[in-house]
């Protein structure tokens, strides 16, 4: 496909996404009937909306409409190039640009579209990160940097980056975590890799790995995920030598984690209904994401503040629910992959006001400009 083919497909799978559906289903359903499309079209034209869905409002603004046209070419003034070598007319091409396009003048953007936020969310990105709100926002309109997680069980960063030398993808330790590669080249070529398949590395954000680095010794201890979601986590915590149980309220997404942790060489304890007690129990909760927005732009213009009230009483929900799984002296950790105060620090101090039997031993709020997603983590003792 030529550069201006690939733009008109990404107009019209943006166009399906503002008609409401999730960018990856609009993705996959344009790939199933565009088989002419290479594994290099299908990740350019990736690429091409994902960048635009990052930067919605301040696309839409250059570009003069809130539609798939217009938000392509918004993403090519953003980007300094010249719009009338993409809108061509050719076979496949956007049709030329109209007088209007053309003459298209935007006034200067308020803050919230320079920073792609929506409006009602400002003031609480604000509030919740102080004088960083700005750099962090910023920070959140632009791709993500690709992570593996060393299975350190089996093997170690140097053996790592060797191998993946050796096959032609390139990687470097990143230091907020000790089992973190950054993957600096050929990026799609990792979970082709003989060392993927073998279950030394994980896909997982540096962030997400650092926040299990706060964790007490877990050696021998028995560790409940009670939101495992794909199992990113579990298969870390049972890399610490922990006997690991996933739990997930929709067991669906626990699916792949049987294959994965065969991968892995590790044993993982799958149930849907948790009993008994555990040294550890892990809350990954539900949550805006809005430290992973990179990652999925989606959840930054589906949130609404009745969707962030309602993950809030879920959150509240599962804390103490899963506060009861906590034997005595014990540990509950509570996590999210949002930046927002009402999310983590607010959540966390009402659990303390409800239940005296526990105390915050520590607690960190990781954001995208340290280097990974946006992840905050408060680890509470049982004190009976």
């Amino acid at each position: 496909m030529t550069p201006s083919a690939r733009h008109q497909a990404a107009i019209e799978i943006l166009d399906t996404i503002l008609a409401g559906a999730a960018a990856e289903q609009a993705l996959v359903s344009w790939a199933r009937k565009a088989r002419f499309a290479g594994s290099g079209d299908r990740a350019a034209i990736r690429d091409l909306v994902f960048d635009t869905l990052r930067r919605k409002l301040s696309c839409a603004h250059l570009g003069g409409s809130l539609t798939g046209r217009g938000l392509i070419l918004g993403l090519i003034r953003a980007e300094g190039r010249d719009p009338a070598q993409i809108f061509t007319g050719s076979a496949y091409a956007p049709a030329p640009l109209s007088q209007s396009e053309t003459d298209h003048r935007p006034a200067p953007m308020p803050d919230a579209t320079a920073l792609d936020c929506p409006d009602w969310l400002l003031p609480k990105f604000a509030t919740s990160l102080g004088p960083k709100y700005q750099a962090v926002l910023e920070a959140l309109r632009h791709r993500a940097p690709v992570f593996l997680r060393v299975n350190l069980a089996r093997t170690d960063r140097p053996t790592m980056i060797a191998r993946l030398q050796a096959i032609g993808i390139s990687a470097k330790p990143h230091p907020l975590a000790p089992s973190a590669l950054e993957i600096t080249g050929k990026t799609r070529m990792i979970q082709r890799s003989d060392v993927y398949l073998e279950g030394l590395v994980e896909l997982q954000d540096v962030a997400s790995q650092a926040v299990l680095f706060d964790l007490p010794p877990l050696a021998g201890k028995t560790v409940l995920d009670y939101c495992a979601g794909g199992g990113g986590k579990a298969l870390a915590l049972a890399a610490f030598g922990a006997r690991v149980t996933a739990h997930d309220a929709n067991p669906a997404r626990l699916r792949d984690l049987p294959s994965r942790a065969a991968r892995a060489q590790t044993a993982i304890e799958i149930t849907d209904a948790p009993s008994g007690q555990f040294d550890l129990v892990l809350t990954d909760v539900p949550c805006s994401g809005s430290g992973s927005w990179r990652r999925a732009p989606d959840g930054k213009w589906g949130l609404t503040p009745d969707k962030l009230s309602s993950l809030t009483a879920i959150q509240s929900g599962i804390l103490t629910t899963a506060a009861r799984h906590v034997r005595p002296e014990g540990w509950l950790a509570y996590v999210t992959c949002s930046v927002l105060t009402c999310e983590n620090h607010d959540q966390v101090r009402q659990f303390l006001a409800q239940n005296r039997a526990f105390t915050e031993v520590s607690t960190r709020q990781l954001t995208p400009l340290d280097g990974g997603d946006g992840f905050f983590i408060s680890l509470l003792k049982h004190n009976k």
